[in-house]
C-alpha cells in the first residue's frame, strides 16, 4: 500500500464521516502529484513574509493563506524538505502533522481547522535540501561581486520553499514582503521595483490568480533598463546593456501576440537574465520571465525563446494545464504561438526553420522512447512518477505539430478565431485535455463539418500519418552543402556568410554517419566552430565532436569549460547523453564531478540519472 495513503488513512476516514457539504466539491481534478484535497478545503490567497539569509542559505518566515472550507476539519498543504515550526488557524496555534516524506512528492502537511476558519499561517524555514532554491556564491555570477539566489518551481518544487497546495489547478493571488541584504534587489513574479530599496525590504503584489509553480523570486545585485513602457530587462551590471540590445524587440513581440490572440492581461512583460546555472532556457513566471544568459548571442538570433515565454502569457499562465498529465496543453500551444509570433515579425522562412528543427527533435524523441511508446502520447499518465518525466519534445513538438495540422486542415483564419475565443473563454482558469477536446469539437470541428483524428493525436503513441509536412527552402540549401562537402571536403565560405543560427544548427546536426574527423577539422579551421560565441551552435558542435571523436582545436577543454559554466539542462543533458552513447561515461564523470556543484537540482537530478551518478 502507498505510504502516503497509509499515513493519511485516518485523516481520510475523518473527512469521509464529516458529512461535508458540496459547495466546492468536484471543482478540482484528482491530482496524483499533490497531497492537497482542494475539494475539501482550498487556499485562495497567499501573504508571504520572509527573511532571506545568504550567510545561512535559508529563507525564514511565514506563509498566511485565506482559505475556502467545505465544512472540513482539516486542510492539507504540500511540504518538502521544510522545517515547520508552528501553525496557526485564524491567529491561534493549532495542531498539525507531517506525513512520512515521499521521495518525489514530499510530505502532506495536515492542519487542523474549524469549519469557520478563514486563515491559516505556517511558520517555517527552508533547509539545505530545498530543491527549488539555488544559492550562488559571487564567483558563480556574471559580475562575481555579490551572491545570488533564484527559484525554479515547475513542476512541483514550489513546495520546497513555500508550504502550499502545489497543484497547477489551484490558482491564488499573492502579496509578499521580502527582506534581503541592503546591497541586493529582490524581484518576483509580481509587480516589481525598478530600483533598490534603502533598507533591503521589498513588497510585492500579484493581483491575478496564478498556479503555485509560477510563484518565483530572484535576488542579486541587479538593475533594470526599460525597453518600452511595459517591457524591460533586469540583469547584473555587466549584462544589462547586452540584454537590453538582445531583447530590443520585446514590445514588438507583445504587439504581434496581441494582434493574434487578444489583449496581454499581465500589465508588464519584463525579463531577468539570470546567472548561467539557471536550468532552463526560460521560465514564464508572470510579469517576469526568467531567462538563461545562453540566449545572449549578440545578434538577436536566439530571441525565439523570448517569444516562447511571452506566448506562455496566454497558454500556460492565462489558461493552465489542470494536471501535469495535461502538460502538452501548456507547451504545445506555446510552441505553436511562438512560431506564429516569429513568423509575424521575421517571416515564414525563419518560422519554418524553427519548426523543422523542432520536428527533428520530435523524431529523435520518439525514437528514444521506442521501448516506452506510451510516453509518446500527448495525454500522459504520470501517477507514481516525477512530472519532470513528461517535460520533453513530445509535449512541445508533437503538441505543436497537432495544432499546426489542425490549422492546415481547417484553415488559418478559422483556427485563429477559434484560438482567440478559447483563450478569452478560459482566461485565468485551468483545463484538462478532455475539456479542450470537447471545446474543440463543439466550437471548431463540428460547426465546420470537419472529421479530424483528434483521439489518435492525443491518446495514441507516435506521430499520426496526417501530420503537417514542414518545408524550408533555406534548409534545402544547407542540405545541399552538407552533401557537397561530404563528397569533396571543399569549404564554401560564400554560402555561409549570411546564415542564421538555425541554418548553422541544422548544418552541424545533420552530418552524415560517414563523416570523418578530418572533415570535422577542416570545418573547424574554416569556421572556428569550437570557439563559437553562440551557445546553441557551440552545443551542437560539441555534441558532434563527441559523436565523431573529434579532438582538434582544444575542443575537449572547451567542452569541459562549457559544461562547468552552463547549467541549462537541455544543453548539458545533450552533451552528457552523447558521452554515454559513445561509451565515454568515465570521461563524462570526470567532468561532472567538477561541474555538478554549479547546477541547479533540476539539472543535477537529470544528469545523475543519465550517468548513474550518486554522491
Amino acid at each position: 500500500m502507498n505510504k502516503r495513503l497509509m499515513i493519511l488513512g485516518s485523516a481520510i476516514l475523518i473527512l469521509a464521516s464529516c458529512n461535508c457539504k458540496q459547495t466546492v466539491s468536484d471543482k478540482y481534478e484528482i491530482e496524483p502529484h499533490s497531497h492537497a484535497k482542494p475539494n475539501q478545503a482550498v487556499i485562495t490567497h497567499l501573504d508571504l513574509d520572509i527573511n532571506v539569509d545568504f550567510e545561512k542559505e535559508i529563507i525564514k518566515g511565514k506563509a498566511t493563506y485565506k482559505i475556502e472550507n467545505n465544512d472540513s476539519k482539516q486542510i492539507i498543504l504540500d511540504s518538502k524538505y521544510l522545517d515547520i515550526e508552528k501553525v496557526e488557524a485564524d491567529g491561534v496555534a493549532t495542531d498539525f502533522t507531517l506525513s512520512t516524506p515521499d521521495e518525489v512528492l514530499g510530505s502532506a502537511l495536515v492542519i487542523n481547522i474549524m469549519k469557520n476558519t478563514k486563515t491559516i499561517s505556517v511558520y517555517y524555514n527552508t533547509t539545505d535540501k530545498t530543491e527549488a532554491l539555488q544559492w550562488l556564491k559571487p564567483e558563480q555570477t556574471a559580475d562575481k561581486t555579490s551572491p545570488f539566489l533564484f527559484t525554479q518551481g515547475q513542476a512541483i518544487l514550489t513546495r520546497t520553499w513555500i508550504p502550499i497546495q502545489d497543484s497547477p489547478q489551484i490558482r491564488v493571488t499573492y502579496n509578499a514582503t521580502v527582506k534581503v541584504p541592503n546591497n541586493l534587489m529582490a524581484v518576483m513574479s509580481a509587480e516589481n521595483p525598478k530600483e533598490k530599496s534603502a533598507d533591503g525590504v521589498y513588497n510585492f503584489s500579484m493581483k491575478q490568480k496564478i498556479s503555485p509553480y509560477l510563484i518565483a523570486i530572484a535576488i542579486g545585485d541587479i538593475e533594470y533598463k526599460a525597453v518600452s513602457e511595459r517591457t524591460g530587462v533586469y540583469a547584473e551590471k555587466s549584462m544589462i546593456e547586452k540584454a537590453h540590445y538582445e531583447f530590443a524587440d520585446m514590445e514588438k513581440m507583445v504587439l504581434a501576440a496581441e494582434g493574434l490572440y487578444g489583449k496581454y492581461d499581465w500589465d508588464q512583460f519584463d525579463v531577468i537574465v539570470l546567472p548561467p546555472s539557471f536550468p532552463f532556457g526560460g521560465m514564464e513566471n508572470p510579469r517576469l520571465t526568467f531567462a538563461t544568459p545562453t540566449v545572449i548571442a549578440g545578434d538577436r538570433s536566439l530571441t525565439s525563446l523570448i517569444a516562447h515565454e511571452l506566448a506562455h502569457s496566454w497558454s500556460g499562465n492565462l489558461v493552465t494545464n489542470s494536471t501535469w498529465d495535461d502538460f502538452w496543453m501548456n507547451e504545445g500551444f506555446t510552441v505553436y504561438f511562438e512560431t506564429r509570433i516569429m513568423e509575424s515579425l521575421y517571416g515564414k522562412d525563419r518560422a519554418n526553420m524553427l519548426a523543422l528543427i523542432g520536428r527533428q527533435d520530435l523524431a529523435e524523441q520518439v525514437e528514444s522512447f521506442k521501448n516506452n511508446p506510451e510516453d509518446t502520447k500527448l495525454k500522459l499518465s504520470l501517477e507514481g512518477r516525477n512530472p519532470d518525466d513528461g517535460m520533453n519534445s513530445i509535449a512541445y513538438d508533437k503538441g505543436y505539430l497537432f495544432l499546426r495540422t489542425l490549422e492546415e486542415t481547417v484553415g488559418r483564419e478559422k483556427f485563429d478565431v477559434f484560438l482567440k475565443s478559447y483563450f478569452k473563454k478560459h482566461a485565468f482558469s485551468t483545463i484538462t485535455t478532455e475539456k479542450f477536446i470537447k471545446y474543440l469539437n463543439k466550437n471548431l470541428l463540428e460547426p465546420n463539418k470537419i472529421d479530424f483524428n483528434t483521439e489518435e493525436w492525443v491518446y495514441k503513441p507516435g506521430v499520426p500519418s496526417n501530420a503537417s509536412v514542414i518545408k524550408s527552402d533555406k534548409f534545402k540549401d544547407v542540405s545541399s552543402y552538407i552533401a557537397e562537402f561530404s563528397k569533396t571536403s571543399v569549404v564554401n565560405t560564400e554560402i555561409v556568410k549570411d546564415w542564421t543560427t538555425q541554418e548553422w544548427v541544422y548544418f552541424v546536426r545533420n552530418f552524415p554517419k560517414n563523416f570523418t574527423k578530418e572533415q570535422m577539422s577542416t570545418l573547424d579551421k574554416s569556421y572556428d566552430l569550437t570557439n563559437s560565441g553562440n551557445s546553441y551552435i557551440a552545443m551542437v558542435w560539441y555534441e558532434q565532436s563527441i559523436n565523431f571523436d573529434y579532438r582538434g582545436n582544444d575542443v575537449d577543454a572547451k567542452i569541459k569549460e562549457f559544461l562547468t559554466r552552463v547549467g541549462r539542462r537541455w544543453y548539458v543533458s545533450t552533451l552528457f547523453k552523447a558521452y554515454k552513447t559513445n561509451d565515454k561515461v568515465e570521461e563524462a564523470l570526470e567532468i561532472y564531478k567538477e561541474s555538478r556543484s554549479n547546477y541547479h537540482s533540476v539539472t543535477a537530478n537529470t544528469i545523475d540519472d543519465i550517468l548513474g551518478y550518486s554522491k
